[in-house]
């Protein structure tokens, strides 16, 4: 069915006028969900549905929760930005796109059900509330990890940001599931008026629960609830992530010991601070931090090292705000910046990049070739330093003018230029 929906639309979009397209969105998106949650049984109903929103550590968190389910012998799916994954069985998201339309959702849903899963984590955007995506998904709980500055000019305003992941809340509220939970970042102002909401139990998570926190450049440590943690993966930022994920297990009756089994074993998350490996003796760190917040996190997560950062800014046409501010960022923190392409759609990359460097009292060195930029930050790399490169994560394309996109992994691209870098192995 989702299939045949996709062909179907693809062969309208050429024969509707555009005019026609945009009155009736409103209608069509709201008969798809519907119509593709009938088509499949519903399969929501018969999953206990655990949504994960906010504007960073989405991915990060579901990795985690995804671990501790599976240790604790739930039988679990996952939907994040980074992949789709089904028990054992798990592939990546080949979608520059967190949560896909047209009924994606449900058939995935049906899928897991029908492998004789019982639990499914699932990322919901802000920017998927308009295509209605969230109906029909009958949530048991919902983590919310932060809201931050992003998606400004996609929805007019931050207060429509803010209130984009309301309806996400709203949608926990009125769920038809017999007990709801809302797993709130008590830390940020506006996540504090969630907290009011008519659910069964909203449960607050802050730093201030994490007992002797510290960590190196590989992992980070902490107490809560008299359990120690350790997570191979560095940042506070990344302790919070877990802390939410904890909060989630306790209310289904996890216990502490289970979930810090599953996080002292977490598999590689992919693009959120992942070491790249070649052997060199430096640190080579793939990033997806796109935000001013993200950026700053991840530099400050390599406090002891001299950092060369390779960044761009966001994609092409959306969140211009933001671009000086990262470039401010980068010229406090990192002794080299090299500034890049990133995702100009149809906007001038040249103009993109101008943008982050206005704010910078250095200048910065620009070179527009990704790959070129990336090589000559490892080239430039002495013992003991941290090459640090931000933007795309687990990003499968560069985007481009009139749609055009080429097959891109921040990841694959430093293995091979580690590679060619045979007097520093």
């Amino acid at each position: 069915m989702y299939e045949l929906v996709n062909r179907t639309v693809r062969i309208l979009k050429k024969i509707v006028p555009v005019s026609v397209v945009r009155a009736l969105r409103p209608i069509y998106h709201r008969a798809i969900s519907f119509l593709m949650a009938l088509s499949y049984g519903f399969p929501a109903r018969k999953l206990t549905v655990i949504g994960i929103t906010g504007t960073k550590g989405k991915s990060t968190t579901a990795d985690m929760l995804f671990a501790i389910l599976r240790e604790a012998g739930y039988s679990t799916a996952l939907i994040s930005t980074i992949r789709f994954a089904i028990g054992d069985s798990s592939e990546p998201n080949p979608y520059k796109m967190t949560l896909q339309g047209r009924g994606f959702a449900q058939a995935f849903m049906r899928r897991a059900l029908d492998s004789g899963c019982t639990h499914l984590i699932i990322e919901i955007t802000s920017e998927s509330i308009p295509q209605y995506r969230h109906w029909f998904l009958n949530l048991d709980a919902l983590i919310v990890t932060n809201i931050q500055r992003e998606h400004i000019e996609s929805h007019g305003s931050f207060e429509n940001y803010v209130a984009a992941k309301r309806a996400i809340v709203d949608a926990l509220v009125h769920s038809p599931k017999k007990h709801t939970a809302l797993i709130l970042n008590k830390d940020v102002p506006e996540t504090r008026p969630f907290a009011s909401v008519h659910v069964s139990e909203v449960i607050p998570f802050t730093a201030s629960e994490l007992i002797h926190l510290h960590g190196d450049d590989h992992q980070i440590y902490f107490e809560y609830a008299g359990t120690s943690f350790t997570l191979p993966i560095p940042g506070t930022f990344n302790a919070m992530n877990a802390l939410s994920a904890i909060k989630l297990a306790e209310n289904i009756s996890i216990p502490l010991a289970t979930a810090a089994k599953a996080l002292a074993t977490l598999p590689t998350i992919r693009g959120r601070v992942e070491h790249i490996d070649g052997g060199q003796d430096f640190l080579a760190i793939v990033d997806y931090a796109h935000t001013p917040d993200s950026l700053r996190a991840l530099y400050s997560a390599f406090p002891t090292h001299r950092k060369i950062c390779v960044l761009g800014s966001t994609g092409g046409g959306r969140d211009t705000w933001k671009r000086s501010e990262m470039g401010k960022i980068a010229d406090e923190t990192c002794e080299k910046v090299i500034l890049t392409n990133e995702d100009p759609y149809d906007e001038d990359p040249q103009a993109i990049v101008d943008m982050v460097a206005s704010s910078m009292q250095r200048k910065p060195e620009i070179i527009m070739d990704r790959r070129e930029a990336i090589r000559h930050a490892l080239s430039l790399a002495k013992s003991g330093d941290a090459v640090l490169i931000s933007g795309k994560g687990t990003d499968p394309y560069l985007m481009g003018a009139r749609g055009t996109k080429t097959p891109w992994s921040d990841a694959k691209v430093v293995r091979e230029e580690l590679e060619r870098l045979p007097s520093r192995l």
